[in-house]
């Protein structure tokens, strides 16, 4: 591996933090495909609060990741926060493993598995103390390595998951592999990952919560996030027409959907790392734009698809631009808030939270005044949006 990927990654931090990424990676490939069939089709949740506590779940997450994040960045103890949340995932996934109710799923979802999915930002948080010496290059290498763990492990797990469990009467399992990943993560992290004199050291300057808050919503901070939260949005938006294009104009079958998506996840492990070696020749926002052009042109096809083969010459695209959208963007909103790394790296799940947000009222628009290929058209110009505002905000910072 050290042949192959750059000499920043012999750094013995950056590769634990790697593997306990892909065992957090694992925990959620393993279980968020099968979810709502576990919520809804066994434990007898009702459509109605399913959606509601999906969407409650996404906004604890991203109160707890401001929370943790600016804890984590005043006492310096990124490792003790990291291993605290690990345990709330094991409780989480294994609760519902052991006591499969309806109860035991809304308190798990609702409040165990949003803290422990403030695992990611911690974890990139600590990388970011890692590379806090580094050239600005190689820090955006480090992120799109590590990002490109998640993504593998999307590739890897949710088709092994599903072929174990294929004879199964229930997707339970699923969640006893999750709090095993999470078990897995817990012990990288308290045995393997070495400690470091900057998680030692608390934030010069100390933010109350509320402050903290104030800061991700201060107008500098929150145009940005609101810039790259449309353009991430298009992930979203794609994820939600992809299946029915497939299956609809394009005149696909169910097995297609899950070719392509393997496809794309595969090609996005290879371009995270590309992405991130054009970074040190070129600026995140530049890197960004192009990124973002070539998935707006990825959607404006996918929009024109009439037959399989059309989506399936598309992933080429789709990947590329993907990579791009999933990796750069946690460098960039890291240094929004760059002199607090638990907080600035609690922006990627506000990003997250936001882009979701921004999707599912962008796919309710599109639907209502047009087809599925039709909101990918609408998804596009949505990223050009974003894309348009981030240039103009970048531009009127240089300027000033």
């Amino acid at each position: 591996m050290i042949r192959i990927l750059p000499d920043v990654f012999r750094d013995p931090t950056i590769r634990v933090s790697m593997l306990a990424i892909f065992a957090f990676g694992f925990a959620g490939a393993a279980t968020s495909p099968y979810q709502s069939i576990v919520g809804i089709r066994e434990l007898g949740l009702s459509n109605g609060l399913y959606s509601t506590l999906i969407f409650c779940a996404a906004a604890v997450n991203v109160v707890v990741s401001i929370l943790l994040g600016n804890l984590a960045d005043r006492l310096g103890q990124y490792r003790v926060m990291m291993l605290t949340v690990a345990v709330f995932g094991v409780l989480g996934y294994g609760a519902v493993y052991v006591v499969p109710a309806q109860a035991t799923f809304v308190l798990s979802a609702l409040f165990f598995l949003p803290v422990y999915g403030s695992l990611n930002s911690l974890l990139f948080a600590n990388v970011r103390i890692a590379t806090s010496g580094m050239e600005r290059n190689d820090v955006a290498t480090v992120n799109s390595g590590v990002r490109a763990m998640i993504s593998l492990s999307w590739v890897l797990v949710p088709g092994i998951t599903g072929a174990l469990l294929a004879n199964s009467a229930s997707m339970l399992p699923a969640y006893l592999f999750a709090g095993l990943a999470c078990v897995v993560c817990f012990g990288l992290i308290a045995v393997f990952l070495p400690r470091q004199d900057g998680t030692d050291k608390a934030a010069a300057h100390h933010l109350s919560y509320l402050a903290a808050l104030g800061e991700v919503i201060s107008p500098p901070v929150f145009v940005r996030l609101i810039a790259v939260a449309l353009i991430s949005s298009t992930l979203h938006v794609n994820g939600a027409i992809l299946p029915l294009i497939v299956t609809g104009a394009a005149h696909g079958t169910v097995a297609d959907i899950g070719i392509l998506v393997g496809i794309v996840a595969l090609l996005e492990v290879v371009f995270i790392i590309v992405w991130g070696r054009a970074q040190r020749i070129m600026t995140h926002v530049m890197a960004l734009a192009i990124g973002t052009v070539i998935y707006v042109v990825y959607l404006l096809l996918l929009g024109l698809a009439s037959a399989p083969w059309h989506v399936y010459a598309l992933t080429l695209v789709s990947g590329i631009g993907a990579a791009a959208l999933i990796s750069i963007p946690i460098t960039y909103l890291q240094e929004l808030i760059a002199e607090r790394p638990g907080l600035g790296s609690a922006l990627i799940s506000v990003n997250i939270f936001l882009s979701a947000g921004l999707s599912a009222f962008l796919f309710a628009i599109g639907t209502a005044i047009s087809s599925y290929s039709g909101t990918a058209l609408i998804g596009a110009a949505a990223g050009l949006l974003g894309l348009a505002l981030l240039l103009f905000f970048e531009k009127a910072r240089r300027h000033n």
